[in-house]
């Protein structure tokens, strides 16, 4: 089956570290950009970051600069979420989206993502 499959989330105390990961099955992630997208209970499903096909494009929303990072291995076809200083409001099933299409400006559009992940809860609490 096409699908991507995500790895990783789990319960971590704030100032904790997670690592998220994202494995296309059925299909190669070589041309296509991925982002990460969360949402928390009663809240919109918000844009987390992007990065382009080759990598050399990155995007973040601006309560994770500077915490998380987005990466990808073509040749794993796996794309990873490392998070950093994690705080309570970073709650959220955090969901992995591909898209073969190129422009990077409208990355927050959900409807450009052909393939969706499962979800994975992140909870950050003492």
């Amino acid at each position: 089956q096409l699908q991507l499959v995500e790895s990783g989330g789990g319960l971590v105390q704030p100032g904790g570290s997670l690592r998220l990961s994202c494995a296309a099955s059925g299909f190669t992630l070589d041309y296509y950009a991925i982002a990460w997208f969360r949402q928390a209970p009663g809240k919109e499903r918000e844009g987390v970051c992007y990065i382009n096909s080759s990598g050399g494009t990155n995007h973040y929303a601006n309560s994770v600069k500077g915490r998380f990072t987005i990466s990808r291995d073509n040749a794993k076809n796996t794309v990873y979420l490392q998070m950093r200083s994690l705080k309570p409001e970073d709650t959220a099933v955090y969901y992995c989206a591909a898209t073969r299409e190129q422009s990077f400006w409208n990355w927050l559009n959900t409807n450009k993502y052909d393939f969706w992940g499962q979800g994975t809860q992140v909870t950050v609490s003492s």
